[in-house]
């Protein structure tokens, strides 16, 4: 506590045993030095053989010796965050901005309409305010089956979130929680539980068979909201479909316990042939226009369809760092580590990006934030949609927001003016996509849209806490880590070319440690090229008899075999 009596809602502290690192550090520098050095001082004179191969495997060594250079950037300066939500319940009370939950689906074969729900019902039972919390499900099939659903788990949210509030439940995802439970013999919860798995199981029942059926049964199309496919041609050819399942501000809107219900709203953004879609990045920003005009929530939260909530208080750990009255104002987003709950013994493609989630973006963090990575991270609205920093602005969470106030209009107009919104043509000559919203035309929108809010004067913050707030599925094939590898060093090795590129866009505009950090990601499909030279070339070469390495001294080879005796 300060001398104005200030307690932060959050620390920062630096990792242990830093220096003792440092030194090692050093240490493999001064062996990477002298590695040089005797690859420039022994290169063969001109005519002799392995000289041309000499020289290719000094420029793979300066190579590598430069990318370890750049990793240095992520292991330097690790930080570590801690929040106290008990202060901010303290401080804000009830009194807490609008938050807006995003989930992108795109094909209900890949992405099961029941692992869809199972995610939108996780981040429905938040622990948080119902009235301040809306849901969005962008579903870029435009598919009936995702629509129908989401429209049983409206229903279900009638009793999954009082049943999880009454229970402190966790996770929040009804799959995830049924199967690592067994009914115990406590007097109250059993027959409640048993309630809910059977309410549960039914639903999934009717989901799973209409999927195998094809088709919706005619009592079900009664709904309002399926004559929107009245004129859907195609997944690629259709009109905007919107619909308000859950209207928060409606009276009649209420659980079983009559509380209030968070906003639930589909939307299928229109599709068009002659217009590109921009793939999420595209959905992205129809969300947003969307969502400003049904609840405007302040802070932002997208996750993908496949990775649940797995704490219910990581909304208000994002919040303490959005709402520190002396460093908030600083921080554009919150992103959370990507965790998974399907990871193999042996892990046999390290597809649980462990170093990354427990080691490189801690040290990011320290020099300013790490990437946004796409799911699982806190944004404000207005740092989306291009606003720059200004040390000026501080608090304004308390301002009174549009989602507060009474709407006027009917859910039905509200709808129909909000299809407006999410059509292809409302971009048009516009800023969005390249100063406002997700950055169009590359295939890691994430990050390159992370790098220009932090361009922008903004921080960004990684928080890992101790109970993972996401838990989702990792590829556990060899041909699905070939497309995910493909897809990030590609787009990566994009971003490094355009006029983003962390090289020179970013030059002045963030530290030069994660300026450092961006160009490791960036670099990573060019780090390919000396791996192949280096791990083909020399094995070649020795099937010849050339020699590439230096051999072995006799007082090395003594050490190594340990002293002979003496006959």
């Amino acid at each position: 506590m300060g001398n104005d009596g200030y307690l932060p809602l959050f620390e920062t502290k630096r990792a242990n045993g830093r220096t003792l690192y440092r030194v090692f550090a050093g240490s493999i520098f001064v062996g990477i030095c002298l590695i040089w050095s005797y690859r420039v001082s022994h290169v063969p004179r001109d005519g002799e053989d392995g000289r041309l191969v000499w020289i290719g495997l000094l420029a793979a060594e300066l190579w590598f010796g430069f990318y370890w250079f750049l990793t240095q950037a992520h292991r330097w300066n690790l930080v570590y965050r801690q929040t106290f939500k008990d202060r901010l319940s303290h401080r804000y009370g009830n009194e807490l901005p609008g938050v807006d939950i995003f989930v992108c689906t795109a094909d209900p074969v890949i992405e099961p309409p029941m692992m869809v729900i199972n995610t939108v019902l996780s981040v429905m039972a938040y622990d948080y305010p119902p009235e301040k919390l809306s849901v969005y499900l962008s579903d870029d099939a435009g598919s009936q089956l995702t629509f129908y659903a989401l429209l049983e788990a409206s229903q279900f949210a009638k009793y999954w979130i009082p049943f999880c509030k009454k229970f402190n439940v966790e996770p929040r995802s009804p799959a995830a929680y049924l199967d690592s439970i067994s009914i115990s013999d406590d007097s109250k919860q059993p027959k409640e539980l048993a309630t809910i798995k059977k309410l549960y199981e039914d639903m999934k029942n009717q989901v799973e068979n209409v999927a195998k059926l094809g088709r919706l049964p005619e009592v079900h199309l009664r709904h309002k909201g399926f004559s929107e496919w009245d004129s859907y041609s195609s997944r690629h050819d259709h009109d905007t479909i919107l619909q308000i399942l859950i209207d928060g501000k409606d009276p009649n809107a209420k659980d079983s316990e009559e509380c209030v219900l968070p906003t639930l709203v589909y939307v299928a953004r229109e599709k068009r042939q002659q217009y590109f879609h921009n793939f999420k990045a595209g959905a992205m920003n129809a969300l947003i226009r969307v969502s400003s005009a049904i609840s405007n929530g302040q802070i932002v939260l997208n996750v993908d369809c496949d990775m649940y909530s797995n704490n219910s208080l990581a909304v208000r750990d994002a919040l303490c760092f959005f709402m520190d009255e002396k460093k908030g104002h600083e921080i554009a987003y919150v992103q959370f580590p990507q965790n998974f709950d399907n990871i193999t013994k042996n892990e046999l493609y390290s597809s649980s990006l462990r170093v990354i989630s427990q080691v490189e973006f801690h040290g990011l963090d320290g020099y300013g934030g790490p990437l946004y990575i796409g799911t699982g991270c806190f944004h404000r609205r207005d740092t989306l949609c291009g606003r720059q920093f200004s040390r000026e602005i501080h608090n304004e969470f308390k301002i009174d927001i549009p989602r507060d106030r009474e709407r006027e209009e009917t859910t039905a107009v509200l709808e129909e003016k909000s299809k407006v919104l999410a059509s292809c043509t409302y971009e048009n000559n516009t800023e969005w996509g390249k100063e406002m919203g997700l950055k169009y035309g590359c295939p890691v929108e994430d990050v390159i849209t992370g790098l220009s809010i932090q361009c922008r004067g903004w921080k960004s913050v990684y928080y890992n806490p101790e109970r993972k707030a996401f838990l989702g599925v990792a590829p556990t094939t060899l041909a699905q880590i070939l497309v995910q590898h493909k897809r990030w060093s590609e787009g990566d090795f994009q971003i490094l070319l355009s006029k983003y590129s962390p090289a020179w866009f970013a030059n002045g505009k963030i530290s030069l440690g994660l300026q450092l950090g961006y160009c490791c990601y960036c670099l990573w499909a060019t780090n390919c090229l000396a791996v192949l030279y280096y791990s083909i070339v020399p094995s070649l070469y020795l099937l010849r008899g050339i020699p590439l390495f230096p051999e072995p001294s006799g007082v090395s080879m003594e050490w190594w075999h340990g002293p002979r005796l003496v006959e």
